[in-house]
């Protein structure tokens, strides 16, 4: 059938177009608008489609391929279609115009993830439209609301219409880069296995009311929180050498010193804080700590009035084994003596989830990327933000995170667009990631 590079193209670009933007609550989204572009793409390929909509606007499409034998293995490919909000003002092209300039698409979600949604959708019609009748059922899953916790998404498919999405296997965001770590035995392909847990928390700081012209000894909440900031952004937990980060560099290859380096914690911290790749260092860093993110802070009601309560939103993302009430003491070391006078409420608490390494899928993924990008191995990583894999993870799929992309952006602009500025993705990336779709259900459903 040809290249589908301009396929995949243009269906990523109007779903840019489309502003699915996900501010966190429920009015939010309009996952329909991208739910109803899918549908009206993959129409007449003959698969079974179904839209669920478990709040008005919310939408999300289920895509299937029934296969021919009930006890083959299934396959779900599963990207999210809402992005988050953005600020214009840092980017350089219109974040939602998706113009393709030298190859390369811009806009919000180019990277997180519609451009892996897209090449799924291209590959899945694809398949049905040159006859593929796989042994096992492969389903396309475009899912509303991954970027605020999958309450009206995966998280609701699962509990609600489990029967529609249930599979086997899932392959979801994000993998395939290419490390920027010196392997000595050829190109190295990160897929991610698992992830680390989500501890979404509201800090309450009270103080006392007061009249702005007489500022001197007040209990100002302002003034504390600022400190609480200070405190939060400050605190160091200590390095935790977990298996997946020690199994990612065992496999990665690199030279004996650096490996070495990598897995002592004395030694860690001066690699990441003397590096020059700040998209290395950020990863390195997150993939061995506890992270404490102060991101959003509410306070004060009149410019004359010393504030009596500010609210401060922490995202913390826990490390494999951490609970929630490792992370009440780890607040509470941070927050030393002010910890009497700030209240915490928990929002999110997603303990960090991970999927086995001896599976048929993993070692389709090897045998698929190796033969797509010559003498590239995959290794398994584990991603530092949260995806929609951990709700089938735990409904008992094996769930891994996986995509192909070109080496033409580096691996510290690719780190540094997820949520940020100048969201971008080249053509040849998308190519890649359609080939891998196909060839990945082609090999595992047979």
């Amino acid at each position: 059938m040809g290249d589908t590079t301009p396929e995949v193209t243009d269906l990523l670009q109007q779903l840019i177009r489309n502003a699915c933007v996900n501010e966190g609550t429920a009015e939010s989204g309009g996952e329909r608008r991208s739910a109803d572009l899918l549908a009206s793409y993959l129409e007449g390929s003959g698969l079974d489609m179904e839209r669920y909509e478990p709040v008005p606007g919310r939408g999300s499409l289920v895509a299937r391929m029934e296969g021919s034998d009930r006890s083959a293995p299934s396959l779900l490919l599963m990207g999210h279609i809402d992005v988050v909000p953005v600020n214009p003002d840092g980017w350089q092209r219109d974040p939602f115009a998706a113009e393709l300039v030298d190859g390369i698409v811009w806009g919000r979600g180019a990277v997180d993830m519609l451009n892996l949604t897209a090449s799924m959708a291209v590959a899945t019609k694809r398949m049905a439209e040159v006859g593929f009748r796989p042994r096992g059922t492969l389903i396309f899953l475009a899912v509303a609301d991954e970027e605020a916790l999958g309450t009206f998404g995966a998280k609701w498919l699962v509990e609600h219409e489990p029967d529609a999405v249930r599979a086997d296997y899932v392959v979801t965001e994000f993998g395939g880069f290419q490390m920027p770590l010196p392997s000595t035995t050829g190109t190295k392909l990160a897929m991610m296995v698992g992830e680390k847990g989500t501890y979404w928390c509201k800090l309450r700081i009270r103080g006392t009311p007061g009249h702005g012209s007489m500022p001197y000894r007040t209990d100002n909440a302002l003034v504390k929180a600022a400190e609480v900031v200070r405190r939060i952004s400050d605190f160091l937990p200590e390095t935790q050498i977990i298996d997946a980060w020690r199994e990612f560099v065992n496999r990665s290859d690199l030279p004996p010193d650096l490996a070495a380096a990598l897995l002592d914690p004395q030694r860690l911290s001066a690699f990441y804080e003397s590096s020059p790749d700040a998209g290395l260092a950020r990863m390195v860093h997150a993939c061995t700590h506890t992270t404490f993110a102060p991101t959003i802070m509410h306070g004060g009601i009149k410019t004359n009035v010393i504030p009596d309560s500010v609210e401060l939103h922490v995202d913390i993302r826990t490390l494999p084994g951490q609970h929630a009430a490792d992370i009440r003491i780890m607040l509470n070391e941070a927050l030393g003596d002010l910890a009497a006078d700030v209240e915490i409420e928990a929002q999110s608490d997603d303990e960090a989830s991970a999927s086995p390494l001896d599976t048929p899928l993993w070692d389709s993924l090897q045998r698929v990327t190796s033969a797509l990008v010559l003498g590239a191995r995959a290794i398994p990583f584990l991603i530092v933000g949260a995806t929609d894999a951990r709700f089938f993870r735990r409904a008992g799929s094996v769930a891994y995170g996986a995509g192909l992309f070109s080496d033409r952006i580096s691996f510290t602009d690719f780190a540094s667009m997820f949520h940020g500025n100048n969201e971008r993705v080249d053509q040849e990336s998308l190519r890649l990631s359609t080939e891998l779709w196909e060839g990945l259900a082609r090999d595992l459903l047979g």
